[in-house]
């Protein structure tokens, strides 16, 4: 049992990590006029991806390009 919740703690920092690095490329990839398409790196979003990996950032950037529109 404590192989089984190391392991998913170990997943979810690896993910959380990546998720939040991620976001910091494509932050720094958008054009100055895009910051309103930017995501900020904060507890939520690290959480979200921590717990969805990339697919979750995927619907970070999803949502903030409907509340753009």
């Amino acid at each position: 049992m404590k192989k089984r919740m190391l392991q998913w703690v170990v997943n979810f920092t690896v993910r959380a990590i990546v998720g939040s690095g991620v976001i910091f490329l494509i932050n720094g990839c958008l054009p100055s006029s895009g910051e309103g398409m930017m995501v900020g790196i904060n507890f939520l979003t690290v959480l979200t991806s921590g717990f969805l990996g990339i697919p979750g950032v995927c619907v970070l950037y999803g949502i903030r390009f409907l509340d753009f529109l």
